[in-house]
C-alpha cells in the first residue's frame, strides 16, 4: 500500500534562534518572577509552588486543547513551567535540605525517566511530532521538569564560587558549543535540543539572580517586581517583532 507524506502542523514554534532569545527571556523572567512571590512577598516556597503549578495545569489544559499554534498561549505556558520550576527547585533544594547536588540529581534522573516512558509509549521524543494530546502531556511534563532541573543546576555552579556571572558565562559558553555542535557534526538533533533546553534554564536563573540579587552578593539590586516587569515586557515585544510559526512534521496519509 502506498502512503504518501503530508506536513501536520504541530502547536509548538519553529526551533529558530528567536525560539532560543524567548526562551532565555522567559526562563529569565521566571526566576525574578518566582522570586518576587517566595521572597519579595514571603509567600515562600511551597505555597508559590501550588500558586504556579495551578496556573501551568490550567495553560496546559489551554495548550492541549487549542486546534493550533497560539503563540502567546505557548509562550505563556513556557513562562508559567520555568516560574514553577524556580519555587520548586528553591523548594527541594533549600527547604527540604537536600541541597543543590541533591536536588539536581533527582531533578535529572526525573527528567531522564519522562523522556524514557515518552519514548517507549511513543517511539520519539521529537518536539517535531507535538500535534496529539498525548504527545503534548509528555512533552510539557518534561519541559517543566527540566526547567526545575535547570533551577537546581544554575544555583548550583553560582554557589559553588563562580557567582551569577560566572555561572551565566559557563552555561553561555556550554549552548555555544551545543550550537557549533549542530552546524558541525550530525548528532542527534532530538538529543541536542533537549541539551539546549535544559541550558538555557541555569542561564536564564543566573541572569535573573544577577540582576535582583543584592550588590554583596554579587548582583545589581534591582527590584524583583521591577525586573520581572522589564523582563516581561521583552518577551512579549520579541514574540510581536520575531515570526511565530507552527514547526511541521511528515505525517503518513
Amino acid at each position: 500500500m502506498a502512503f504518501e507524506q503530508q506536513q501536520s502542523a504541530t502547536k509548538v514554534p519553529e526551533v529558530t534562534l528567536g525560539f532560543w532569545i524567548i526562551k532565555i527571556l522567559a526562563t529569565t523572567l521566571g526566576e525574578t518572577g518566582g522570586d518576587t512571590f517566595s521572597m519579595t512577598m514571603d509567600l515562600g516556597y511551597l505555597l508559590s509552588s501550588a500558586i504556579f503549578l495551578s496556573v501551568l495545569v490550567v495553560l496546559v489544559v489551554m495548550q492541549i486543547a487549542a486546534k493550533k499554534f497560539h503563540p502567546f498561549l505557548y509562550w505563556a505556558t513556557i513562562v508559567a513551567s520555568t516560574t514553577a520550576g524556580t519555587t520548586m527547585a528553591d523548594f527541594a533544594t533549600r527547604s527540604l535540605g537536600i541541597g543543590y547536588l541533591g536536588g539536581a540529581s533527582l531533578l535529572f534522573a526525573s527528567l531522564m525517566a519522562v523522556l524514557a516512558l515518552w519514548h517507549r509509549s511513543l517511539g520519539s521524543i521529537s518536539v517535531e511530532t507535538v500535534s496529539t494530546p498525548k504527545v503534548e502531556a509528555f512533552y510539557w511534563a518534561a519541559i517543566t521538569v527540566s526547567q526545575t532541573l535547570g533551577t537546581a543546576l544554575g544555583d548550583w555552579v553560582a554557589d559553588a564560587g563562580l557567582g551569577y556571572q560566572g555561572g551565566a558565562l559557563v552555561f553561555g559558553a556550554g549552548l555555544a558549543a551545543l550550537a557549533a555542535t549542530y552546524f558541525l557534526t550530525g548528532i542527534s538533533r532530538v538529543l541536542l535540543f533537549w541539551s539546549a533546553f535544559i541550558l538555557t534554564r541555569p542561564l536564564g536563573a543566573t541572569v535573573g539572580d544577577f540582576i535582583d540579587k543584592p550588590l554583596d552578593q554579587g548582583g545589581l539590586a534591582m527590584s524583583r517586581p521591577l525586573a520581572s516587569a522589564v523582563v516581561a515586557v521583552l518577551v512579549i515585544v520579541c514574540i510581536l517583532i520575531i515570526p511565530q510559526r507552527p514547526g511541521s512534521h511528515p505525517q503518513r496519509a
